[in-house]
């Protein structure tokens, strides 16, 4: 993961598209309702099994390339993200078989 931050910071510096973190959280939200139109798309609104496309490729890339740039602008790096969550989780289902917070 450090070498996909990487590169993305190096493209955005090269481009010169970094930005308020405000743009940057709702660039990522709006690239995930677009991943879930294409999965909408996919499956005909739910009534058969998804089929990849290629537009549903290119839209996860979309909110892994501003889910990235979300994550540069606030300084963590994703793969200690990654590794806490990971433990918090296995930690819940060790605890009472489920993952959920239980809130």
């Amino acid at each position: 993961m450090k070498d996909a931050q990487e590169k993305v910071k190096g493209l955005v510096e090269r481009y010169n598209l970094s930005g308020d973190i405000n743009v940057k959280y709702i660039d990522l939200t709006s690239e995930i309702g677009e991943l879930g139109k294409e999965i909408l798309k996919g499956s005909d609104y739910g009534a058969k099994d998804f089929a990849k496309t290629e537009d549903a490729t290119m839209e996860l890339g979309d909110v892994l390339f501003s889910l990235i740039c979300v994550a540069n602008e606030l300084g963590i790096d994703m793969s200690e993200a990654l590794d806490r969550v990971l433990a918090k989780y296995a930690g819940r289902f060790e605890e009472k078989s489920d993952i959920g917070s239980g809130r």
